[in-house]
């Protein structure tokens, strides 16, 4: 009974999924760019808490580790540098162009205050690791109970 009024409408080719297909399609369009990582999430980090502290390891290959400025404040730690450009011969042009380079600023809220007398900065194969020892007002205090 409900051909005729199916085929009247156009419902036997109806798809319910077609438009969240659509929207779907749109969304990947919008979104296709995002995973770029923009200026101020350069150098890439990793940051592992320990007992004692923190270590923090930074992407930074290409940069004169003498051309890095590290910082620890309180629980703040910042990280500036500047990547060189690459230079070109004459009458060569880029295929591709990834790595950015220019100056950068990184800032880091740590969960903890830290030592800055006891920071430890290591440089190689293009990683700067960074051990934060965790200052001695914020390490947990053991208080042993009197019985009276």
């Amino acid at each position: 009974m409900l051909w005729p009024v199916a085929r009247r409408f156009g419902w036997w080719d109806w798809d319910p999924w077609a438009e969240l297909r659509q929207v779907q399609r749109e969304m990947n369009r919008l979104l296709e760019g995002m995973e770029r990582r923009s200026r101020a999430d350069l150098p890439a980090l990793n940051v592992w808490r320990g007992q004692d502290g923190s270590l923090v390891t930074a992407e930074v290959p290409g940069i004169d580790p003498r051309d890095l400025d590290i910082s620890v404040r309180g629980n703040t730690l910042v990280l500036r540098g500047k990547r060189e450009p690459d230079e070109l011969e004459d009458g060569d042009a880029y295929h591709r162009r990834e790595r950015q380079y220019g100056q950068f600023v990184r800032s880091l809220q740590l969960p903890h205050q830290v030592d800055a007398e006891k920071v430890e900065a290591t440089y190689r194969k293009g990683i700067l690791r960074l051990k934060l020892p965790m200052a001695e007002a914020d390490k947990p205090k053991r208080i042993t109970v009197n019985a009276g």
